[in-house]
């Protein structure tokens, strides 16, 4: 039986549609993000880090992923492993093999010092279905499309957006269409950054550094009206947080992951 290529073609499509109608539902409107998972308690963007923001039950997780020597894709924020590892040398002159024999813990805890750099995939692999995933990707068209492909496979496309430059949008967007994008071109201006986030029809904005004050509202009106959704970095202040979604903003991003739920808690900041 012969089976047509375009339909074939179409066919990741069809399953994001059916994947967003069941899943997207369960997804929250706005919350707290947790900024390279319970990076405060934990060792940033590893599995056990991604497992506690789970426990506390964020919104969102944020994680950065970059390719390795035999382009595999790894969950690393920085450039090297020199700060979060006992090895040295960048992310990009390692293979995977040699990654994964480093120790990715014991520079926070000598409790976490089993833990390793996790593959895109294993990352993955912990995260609920109703929680946001932040992806942050380090790189440019290569990246977009393998990130991609992964998110496409896993057939959790609804849940996801990638936190990206136009080249690795544009790599993404090869792949499906319908992968969502935060802008990431971030303008000097914050109008100019804004305005260029509606243009582009993205997803998602990633406010940085914006002031805390009623004039943020200028921008998040203008962009729920473009079908914008708000993330801001970062914050660990309650008080802010309290005002910053008053001002309209959809998610912030925080580093004290179990302290800022306790105060949103506190507050009565309905998250769901």
């Amino acid at each position: 039986m012969k089976i047509n290529r375009k339909f074939l073609m179409l066919f990741p499509t069809v399953i994001f549609y059916i994947q967003t109608i069941f899943a997207q539902i369960n997804l929250p409107a706005h919350g707290i993000c947790a900024h390279r998972g319970a990076m405060d308690t934990h060792p940033e963007n590893t599995t056990a880090a991604f497992k506690e923001a789970i426990r506390l039950q964020v919104q969102m997780i944020e994680l950065d992923v970059r390719l390795t020597k035999d382009e595999q894709l790894v969950i690393l924020h920085d450039e090297t492993v020199d700060r979060t590892t006992n090895g040295t040398g960048k992310i990009g002159d390692l293979t995977l093999q040699e990654i994964k024999q480093l120790d990715a813990g014991s520079w926070k805890s000598p409790d976490f010092k089993d833990e390793k750099i996790p593959t895109f995939a294993e990352a993955l692999a912990v995260m609920p279905d109703n929680i946001w995933l932040n992806v942050h990707l380090k790189g440019g068209e290569k990246l977009g499309k393998k990130v991609a492909e992964v998110l496409v496979r896993e057939h959790m496309q609804n849940q996801a957006f990638l936190a990206c430059g136009t080249e690795a949008a544009k790599g993404a967007h090869r792949i499906d269409r319908n992968i969502q994008i935060c802008n990431m071109e971030r303008q000097a201006d914050t109008e100019d950054y804004v305005n260029q986030t509606i243009d582009k029809n993205s997803e998602f904005i990633q406010l940085y550094k914006v002031e805390v004050s009623p004039g943020i509202e200028i921008y998040t009106k203008k962009l729920k009206a473009g079908n914008v959704k708000i993330n801001y970095c970062c914050t660990d202040s309650p008080e802010e947080v309290q005002k910053l979604f008053e001002y309209g903003v959809d998610f912030v991003l925080v580093n004290e992951v179990g302290k800022m739920m306790e105060a949103v808690e506190s507050m009565q900041i309905n998250l769901k």
